[in-house]
Protein backbone atom coordinates (compact mmCIF):
# COMPACT_ATOMS: atom_id res chain seq x y z
CA UNK A 1 0.00 0.00 0.00
CA UNK A 2 2.79 2.57 1.13
CA UNK A 3 4.31 1.76 -2.60
CA UNK A 4 1.19 2.83 -4.26
CA UNK A 5 0.80 5.87 -2.67
CA UNK A 6 4.44 6.78 -3.11
CA UNK A 7 4.10 5.91 -7.14
CA UNK A 8 1.19 8.15 -7.27
CA UNK A 9 3.02 10.69 -5.63
CA UNK A 10 5.72 10.28 -8.03
CA UNK A 11 3.29 10.43 -11.06
CA UNK A 12 1.44 13.19 -9.56
CA UNK A 13 4.67 15.41 -9.35
CA UNK A 14 5.69 14.68 -13.11
CA UNK A 15 2.23 15.58 -14.31
CA UNK A 16 2.55 18.62 -12.49
CA UNK A 17 6.17 19.57 -13.75
CA UNK A 18 4.44 18.74 -17.47
CA UNK A 19 2.32 20.76 -17.03
CA UNK A 20 4.34 23.81 -15.89
CA UNK A 21 7.21 23.03 -18.65
CA UNK A 22 4.18 23.35 -20.93
CA UNK A 23 3.00 26.45 -19.76
CA UNK A 24 6.77 27.96 -19.87
CA UNK A 25 7.20 27.07 -23.69
CA UNK A 26 4.03 28.21 -24.80
CA UNK A 27 4.50 31.26 -22.90
CA UNK A 28 8.06 31.93 -24.39
CA UNK A 29 6.71 31.20 -27.80
CA UNK A 30 4.16 33.63 -27.96
CA UNK A 31 6.68 36.12 -26.54
CA UNK A 32 9.46 34.93 -29.34
CA UNK A 33 6.66 35.46 -31.88
CA UNK A 34 5.26 38.63 -30.91
CA UNK A 35 8.52 39.90 -30.85
CA UNK A 36 8.82 38.97 -34.38
CA UNK A 37 6.29 41.09 -35.31
CA UNK A 38 7.25 44.38 -33.43
CA UNK A 39 7.40 47.46 -35.95
CA UNK A 40 11.31 48.25 -36.65
CA UNK A 41 12.35 51.75 -35.54
CA UNK A 42 12.02 54.29 -38.12
CA UNK A 43 13.39 55.31 -40.73
CA UNK A 44 14.53 59.09 -40.14
CA UNK A 45 12.88 61.34 -42.54
CA UNK A 46 15.96 62.30 -45.77
CA UNK A 47 17.02 65.87 -45.74
CA UNK A 48 14.52 68.17 -47.90
CA UNK A 49 16.65 69.39 -50.77
CA UNK A 50 16.22 72.14 -53.33
CA UNK A 51 14.57 70.75 -56.72
CA UNK A 52 16.75 71.04 -59.74
CA UNK A 53 16.58 74.76 -60.82
CA UNK A 54 14.94 76.07 -57.68
CA UNK A 55 16.88 78.94 -56.54
CA UNK A 56 17.60 78.49 -52.44
CA UNK A 57 15.60 80.62 -50.06
CA UNK A 58 18.89 82.37 -48.57
CA UNK A 59 20.07 83.39 -52.21
CA UNK A 60 21.54 87.06 -51.61
CA UNK A 61 20.79 89.15 -54.86
CA UNK A 62 23.27 92.03 -55.62
CA UNK A 63 23.12 95.62 -57.65
CA UNK A 64 24.33 95.28 -61.01
CA UNK A 65 25.47 98.37 -62.80
CA UNK A 66 26.51 98.06 -66.29
CA UNK A 67 29.65 100.10 -67.06
CA UNK A 68 29.88 99.78 -70.62
CA UNK A 69 27.47 100.64 -73.29
CA UNK A 70 24.18 102.10 -71.84
CA UNK A 71 24.35 103.22 -68.10
CA UNK A 72 21.38 104.72 -67.31
CA UNK A 73 20.07 101.43 -64.99
CA UNK A 74 20.76 99.21 -62.26
CA UNK A 75 18.91 95.69 -61.66
CA UNK A 76 19.49 92.95 -58.87
CA UNK A 77 20.97 90.21 -59.84
CA UNK A 78 21.87 86.87 -57.72
CA UNK A 79 25.30 86.86 -55.82
CA UNK A 80 27.82 84.22 -57.41
CA UNK A 81 26.34 83.48 -60.36
CA UNK A 82 29.12 83.08 -63.37
CA UNK A 83 29.04 86.22 -65.91
CA UNK A 84 29.69 86.84 -69.35
CA UNK A 85 29.31 89.81 -71.48
CA UNK A 86 28.46 90.29 -75.52
CA UNK A 87 28.11 93.29 -77.28
CA UNK A 88 25.04 94.74 -75.99
CA UNK A 89 24.57 91.78 -73.60
CA UNK A 90 25.21 90.26 -70.08
CA UNK A 91 24.18 87.10 -69.02
CA UNK A 92 24.59 85.79 -65.38
CA UNK A 93 24.13 81.93 -65.19
CA UNK A 94 24.27 78.84 -62.22
CA UNK A 95 23.44 75.27 -63.01
CA UNK A 96 20.01 75.69 -65.17
CA UNK A 97 19.51 79.48 -64.24
CA UNK A 98 19.98 82.08 -66.29
CA UNK A 99 19.40 85.99 -65.96
CA UNK A 100 19.85 88.11 -69.53
CA UNK A 101 20.26 91.52 -69.69
CA UNK A 102 19.96 93.01 -73.37
CA UNK A 103 19.81 96.86 -73.93
CA UNK A 104 19.46 98.45 -77.25
CA UNK A 105 18.26 101.98 -78.58
CA UNK A 106 14.44 101.78 -79.98
CA UNK A 107 12.56 104.98 -81.28
CA UNK A 108 9.20 104.32 -79.30
CA UNK A 109 8.17 101.94 -76.47
CA UNK A 110 7.19 98.77 -76.16
CA UNK A 111 3.83 97.53 -76.21
CA UNK A 112 1.97 94.09 -76.07
CA UNK A 113 0.89 94.28 -79.84
CA UNK A 114 4.48 95.06 -81.07
CA UNK A 115 6.04 92.66 -79.01
CA UNK A 116 3.38 89.83 -80.22
CA UNK A 117 4.28 90.99 -84.14
CA UNK A 118 8.01 91.11 -84.05
CA UNK A 119 9.62 89.51 -80.98
CA UNK A 120 7.32 86.51 -80.75
CA UNK A 121 7.90 85.08 -84.38
CA UNK A 122 11.88 86.27 -83.63
CA UNK A 123 11.96 84.17 -80.77
CA UNK A 124 10.09 81.45 -82.49
CA UNK A 125 12.87 81.07 -84.95
CA UNK A 126 15.11 81.20 -82.58
CA UNK A 127 14.41 79.17 -79.78
CA UNK A 128 14.35 75.31 -79.86
CA UNK A 129 10.51 74.09 -79.51
CA UNK A 130 9.03 78.07 -78.49
CA UNK A 131 5.68 77.78 -77.17
CA UNK A 132 3.08 78.60 -74.58
CA UNK A 133 3.92 82.52 -75.72
CA UNK A 134 2.03 85.19 -74.01
CA UNK A 135 2.40 89.16 -73.82
CA UNK A 136 0.86 91.40 -71.51
CA UNK A 137 1.57 94.58 -69.84
CA UNK A 138 2.03 94.31 -65.97
CA UNK A 139 3.24 96.68 -63.27
CA UNK A 140 6.51 96.68 -61.96
CA UNK A 141 8.87 99.29 -59.54
CA UNK A 142 10.39 100.69 -62.19
CA UNK A 143 6.69 101.15 -64.04
CA UNK A 144 4.46 99.86 -66.69
CA UNK A 145 6.20 97.10 -68.43
CA UNK A 146 5.40 94.77 -71.25
CA UNK A 147 6.28 91.00 -69.99
CA UNK A 148 6.51 87.99 -72.39
CA UNK A 149 5.96 84.62 -71.00
CA UNK A 150 7.33 81.28 -73.10
CA UNK A 151 8.94 77.92 -73.05
CA UNK A 152 11.42 76.76 -75.17
CA UNK A 153 14.07 73.27 -75.01
CA UNK A 154 17.55 74.44 -73.83
CA UNK A 155 20.96 73.82 -75.57
CA UNK A 156 22.21 70.50 -75.25
CA UNK A 157 24.78 69.96 -72.10
CA UNK A 158 27.89 69.20 -73.80
CA UNK A 159 28.91 66.61 -70.96
CA UNK A 160 25.54 64.52 -70.08
CA UNK A 161 23.68 65.50 -73.52
CA UNK A 162 20.78 66.67 -71.63
CA UNK A 163 18.19 69.20 -73.01
CA UNK A 164 15.65 70.63 -70.17
CA UNK A 165 12.53 72.34 -70.77
CA UNK A 166 12.44 75.80 -69.51
CA UNK A 167 10.54 78.72 -68.58
CA UNK A 168 10.79 82.60 -69.60
CA UNK A 169 9.90 85.57 -68.29
CA UNK A 170 11.42 88.52 -70.91
CA UNK A 171 10.56 92.10 -69.60
CA UNK A 172 10.39 95.06 -71.86
CA UNK A 173 11.82 98.21 -69.97
CA UNK A 174 12.19 101.10 -71.84
CA UNK A 175 12.79 105.02 -71.56
CA UNK A 176 13.91 107.63 -73.57
CA UNK A 177 14.84 106.03 -76.31
CA UNK A 178 16.67 103.40 -74.70
CA UNK A 179 14.90 99.75 -74.16
CA UNK A 180 17.04 97.07 -71.92
CA UNK A 181 14.90 93.51 -71.89
CA UNK A 182 15.51 91.85 -68.79
CA UNK A 183 15.03 87.91 -69.50
CA UNK A 184 14.53 85.02 -66.66
CA UNK A 185 14.88 81.46 -67.16
CA UNK A 186 14.86 78.03 -65.52
CA UNK A 187 13.35 74.77 -65.82
CA UNK A 188 9.80 74.74 -65.91
CA UNK A 189 8.95 72.72 -62.79
CA UNK A 190 11.20 74.98 -61.10
CA UNK A 191 9.26 77.51 -58.45
CA UNK A 192 11.60 80.76 -59.08
CA UNK A 193 8.37 83.40 -58.87
CA UNK A 194 10.00 85.20 -55.62
CA UNK A 195 13.29 85.25 -56.94
CA UNK A 196 12.07 86.31 -60.34
CA UNK A 197 10.17 89.29 -58.67
CA UNK A 198 12.59 90.77 -56.75
CA UNK A 199 14.92 90.61 -59.46
CA UNK A 200 12.06 92.10 -62.00
CA UNK A 201 11.09 94.35 -59.35
CA UNK A 202 14.51 95.79 -58.33
CA UNK A 203 15.11 97.24 -62.19
CA UNK A 204 15.29 100.85 -61.78
CA UNK A 205 16.39 104.29 -64.25
CA UNK A 206 19.36 106.33 -63.14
Amino acid sequence: MSYVRNSAGVVAVTVIAAVIAGCSGSSSGAHSGSGSTAPAQATPAPTESNPPGDIPDNQVFVAYRPTGGFTGFTVKVPEGWARTDKGGTTVFTDKLNSVTIATAGASTAPTVTTVKNTVVPQLGRQVAKFASSKVSQVDRSAGPVVLLTYQGDSAKDPVTGKVVRDAFERYAFYRQGHEVDLTLSGPVNADNVDPWRTVSNSFAWR
